[in-house]
């Protein structure tokens, strides 16, 4: 039998982890900080429940059954969890509800960089509004996170599911038809612009209208003058317009909000593949990560409708953590720790032990994460190496002299610079510097 984790899933080593919950921590302050309220749900849910709601991507769910036959399915993502949970306990949440909830999901595709079988996702979603301004919050929590985080350049592009539509339309095609344009147009980043033109062309889109559809999503520049260049071509197609003005009120409200403009723009490209988004769609980029978005998310008004039985609008996004935390690392993004530890207490010998677990005891009482070191018997030097090794920023040495005198030897690992301190002040100095 061959000892190996299963292709997709990947274990995450503790320097791993440590940045994974850096990400993962940063991203809750501040959706707390916009006064959104945890989730949890099972990562199991019953097969029939996904079925049906995502559109081509539907293949990618683990089925499987249990002892009594019932078919059950991997969570493929937090949003029909969400959904579920809305509608079973409808007499529970007080709508507009905002939400955040994180754990893994599972995909079964072809594995890439970025891209697993197994992965984790940190959802934000805004349940039961319709308004622009739920939509602009959605947008500004993203921005703010990924500052945050630290990314640079990043950019979020914003579009309507009603754009594409009606670029569809005014170039000539049914309604019917605007399912391929979507396919294509989901696929501009991978394959240009002479790719989603044979895409097009393929699904049976005359060579006239495929050329008019490519000329209007390839539309760039400042939001405004990207929503004044399509207004003009879009005007005779009503939801066309109504979109727009959506996007106009999105945005103002993020000026409101004080997201810089540089932060987003209007890109008519962009269609995100999930079936269910209705309105707003969106994701951010860097240059620094070709390999696609960042994340994305976008308003879907009729999926959570689905379940409760009635219509309840929701608008939300989904941080893959498995994505930002490859970026961070190859950008050199975030903290880079080998440990949990602040200090590291060594044992100077047998006699000195009782007092140095006492104060590696001390120190854990006032909130300050500590080592022990666990071999008495071995010399300081090679402790003071396993301090380092575990990525304390001080140790602190409590030999017999130190203890007469009623202090500590508190030794920087980063400076390699070292000072005795009355045990009264060892804390405050930790605390200060740490």
């Amino acid at each position: 039998m061959s000892i190996q984790n299963i292709k997709g899933m990947r274990d995450h080593l503790p320097r791993a982890m440590l940045l994974r919950q850096y990400i993962v921590s940063t991203i809750q302050q501040i959706s707390e900080r916009y006064g959104f309220e945890p989730l949890q749900s099972p990562v199991v849910e019953y097969a029939e429940l996904l079925e049906g709601k995502l559109g081509d991507d539907e293949k990618l769910i683990y089925r499987f059954a249990d002892q009594g036959g019932r078919q059950l399915a991997l969570r493929y993502d937090q949003t029909v969890p969400l959904a579920r949970v809305v509608a079973q306990y409808a007499g529970q949440l007080a709508l507009p509800w905002r939400r955040y909830a994180y754990g893994p999901s599972y995909r079964g595709e072809r594995p890439a960089r970025g891209r697993y079988r197994e992965f984790y996702q940190f959802d934000a979603d805004i349940v039961g509004s319709a308004s622009p301004l739920a939509d602009a919050e959605i947008v500004a929590l993203l921005s703010d996170s990924l500052a945050a985080l630290g990314f640079p350049d990043f950019v979020t592009l914003l579009n309507h599911r009603q754009l594409i539509g009606g670029i569809a339309r005014v170039s000539g095609l049914d309604e019917a038809a605007a399912g391929s344009v979507y396919r294509a147009i989901d696929k501009f980043d991978k394959i240009g612009a002479d790719g989603v033109r044979e895409e097009l062309l393929r699904s049976g889109v005359v060579p006239t209208a495929a050329a008019a559809i490519l000329t209007l999503v390839q539309t760039e520049g400042e939001a405004g003058a990207v929503l004044n260049e399509l207004a003009g071509h879009l005007a005779s197609d009503e939801r066309a317009c109504a979109a727009i003005a959506n996007l106009r009120a999105i945005i103002a409200a993020l000026e409101n909000l004080g997201i810089s403009p540089a932060r987003y723009t209007v890109a008519p490209r962009l269609a995100r593949g999930l079936s269910y988004y209705t309105g707003l769609v969106f994701e951010a980029i860097t240059p620094h990560w070709p390999e696609g978005s960042l994340l994305g998310g976008g308003r879907y008004d009729e999926l959570i409708g689905q379940f409760a039985g009635r219509p309840i609008p929701t608008v939300g996004l989904a941080f893959g953590i498995d994505r930002l935390h490859d970026v961070m690392e190859q950008l050199n993004l975030g903290p880079r720790s080998n440990g949990t530890a602040v200090a590291f207490v060594t044992i100077f010998g047998p006699e000195q032990s009782a007092a140095s677990m006492a104060l590696a005891q001390a120190l854990r009482k006032a909130g300050i994460n500590t080592l022990l070191s666990l071999e008495p018997q071995i010399s300081l030097g090679k402790q003071l190496k396993e301090a380092d090794r575990r990525g304390a920023r001080y140790a602190l040495l409590l030999g017999p002299d130190e203890l007469a005198r009623g202090e500590v030897v508190l030794k920087d690992l980063r400076s390699g610079e070292q000072h005795s301190l009355e045990r009264a002040q060892l804390i405050e100095v930790i605390r200060a510097s740490a």
